[in-house]
């Protein structure tokens, strides 16, 4: 669905943020971004939609070079800036303007989003709340019904209920003929949301997989004592320590993406050697 391809960029008089990434997404899947604020995930997802253009290289949308910016390629594909612009009409307006330029958009569903959001759909969209003008924008993104979504920082903004209504309204929303991709740099808020992490670091993507593909190969757990000798990484807490370890057994364990998260970018380098062993990179 999606490809990089050998892509680099970089801002004028700045050192380059990527030099020959590639990365690779397909339909079926929620992917969650993750990166260090600065590390350059709303550059690659701009490139990844065309609202950047590679240096070298290219990103393409289902064959198609996302640069070019050609109707038939931005009718399938919506992107979700951190902070979206609304303009002073209300959503029967907006609707008017917006939605014709997405032939899936459907109607009823964007209703029932906005109403999960106890979003009012008789307000002018200037006159709501900022957390209330993003959670418009996502039902209108959901509504769309693109085959890619891609949404940057989307819960930024919202408050803890918000946060839990939007983990529920987009796991409802997707169907295995889409690719939605999320980028945070609040780990936290993905759980139970992603299926696929991606992990952007030092202007490469050093870590790209499944998340059932993960924990067949590593766990996640707390150890004490002699256990912390075969762990893959770990950080100490109050009960312990939480840790990474190898899985040869293939035992079930929930992913703690931040950990993960923070496994990856260190500089110890062991979790990623480990699972290129394993053939999980």
């Amino acid at each position: 669905m999606v490809r990089l391809t050998d892509l680099s960029f970089g801002y004028r008089n700045q050192p380059s943020l990527f030099s020959g990434l590639n990365l690779s997404l397909g339909v079926g899947h929620i992917y969650g971004l993750l990166g260090k604020n600065g590390s350059g995930k709303t550059t690659l997802l701009k490139n990844m939609v065309g609202l950047r253009s590679p240096q070298a290289g290219r990103a393409t949308v289902a064959g198609e070079d996302t640069a070019k910016r050609r109707p038939n390629v931005l009718s399938r594909m919506f992107f979700l800036p951190e902070e979206p612009y609304v303009p002073d009409q209300t959503a029967k307006v907006f609707l008017g303007m917006n939605s014709t330029f997405y032939p899936q958009f459907d109607r009823t569903l964007f209703g029932g989003y906005l109403e999960a959001f106890e979003v009012p759909e008789q307000r002018v969209l200037t006159k709501l709340s900022l957390g209330q003008q993003k959670k418009f924008m996502v039902a209108f993104a959901l509504a769309c019904r693109t085959k890619l979504l891609v949404m940057d920082e989307p819960t930024n903004g919202l408050d803890i209920p918000s946060k839990v209504q939007f983990r529920k309204v987009l796991a409802s929303a997707f169907d295995e003929d889409r690719c939605i991709v999320l980028s945070t740099h609040q780990v936290r808020d993905l759980d139970n949301l992603i299926d696929s992490v991606i992990i952007l670091h030092g202007g490469a993507i050093k870590l790209n997989a499944p998340l059932d593909q993960l924990t067949s190969q590593i766990r996640f757990g707390n150890v004490s004592g002699a256990d912390t000798a075969d762990i893959l990484y770990g950080e100490q807490a109050i009960d312990g320590t939480h840790a990474i370890l190898p899985n040869p057994e293939g035992a079930s364990s929930k992913p703690n993406l931040e950990l993960l998260f923070n496994a990856v970018v260190s500089d110890s380098g062991i979790l990623l050697d480990y699972l290129t062993t394993e053939g999980v990179r």
